[in-house]
């Protein structure tokens, strides 16, 4: 599962730091950052993020009025306040804000509260869909879930495979997992997801990244060192 993120902070250098921590995280993406409270929330209302980091002290609109405002209109997403001060954590988490982040922070605090913001996700899941239906200029072709080998994005297009074929969808990997069983299927890297028991060997590929083999089809996937791990700590008995 990948998160969608936003940044409302009216300091620059600060964004700069909270994006460049995203953007080496396979669970997080930054979909887009604002200076002020006011654009903020019209981001907010435009994207539809899963996060966002929100600074107290902003002009315009400051981060608590700008944080109900978000509550208001998306209950789904969720708050994780960064600011220089602890006397508005009461107001923050009168607010059910997920974290409060007190500046300067270190970045690994940054990292543990998206990844329990993304298991949280995933645990909410209660269900899965049996059948994928993908839309193409032919029609629509309706796929069984269970036969789904691997998923991958190669030149911007997502790709679907199973035992007997490879599809082409237009909807995003993210999209995708969404609709996936996570106990039967692993985002082992930012390109590829594959079916958990169609893994038959993991093999070194590069100083941090290795090639998954699967059962059921000759293509490979990538996986990430740090992925690797958790991979092994969800199988672990």
């Amino acid at each position: 599962m990948t998160l969608s993120v936003l940044i409302i902070d009216d300091d620059a250098g600060m964004r700069s730091v909270l994006r460049k921590i995203i953007a080496g995280m396979d669970e997080a993406e930054c979909s887009g950052e604002a200076a002020d409270g006011a654009e903020g929330v019209r981001l907010c209302l435009e994207l539809k993020p899963d996060i966002v980091f929100v600074d107290v002290d902003m002009p315009v609109m400051n981060g608590i009025e700008a944080a109900g405002k978000i509550v208001e209109a998306l209950p789904n997403t969720r708050l994780v306040f960064c600011t220089a001060h602890s006397k508005y954590m009461p107001d923050a988490f009168e607010l059910y804000a997920t974290d409060y982040l007190i500046k300067p922070f270190k970045t690994d605090r940054v990292r543990q509260t998206i990844r329990r913001i993304c298991k949280e996700q995933l645990k909410k899941r209660t269900s899965a869909v049996k059948t994928i239906m993908l839309k193409n200029r032919d029609g629509m072709t309706f796929l069984p879930v269970a036969d789904i080998i691997m998923v991958y994005k190669e030149n911007r297009v997502t790709n679907i495979v199973t035992g007997e074929a490879s599809y082409i969808s237009s909807e995003s990997l993210g999209d995708i997992y969404k609709r996936l069983d996570d106990n039967e299927y692993f985002k082992c890297h930012r390109a590829y997801i594959v079916k958990i028991s169609a893994i038959t060997k993991i093999h070194p590929y590069g100083r941090w990244t290795y090639n998954v083999s699967l059962k059921g089809t000759d293509k490979t996937a990538l996986i990430t060192h740090e992925k690797l791990e958790e991979l092994q700590e969800l199988l672990r008995v």
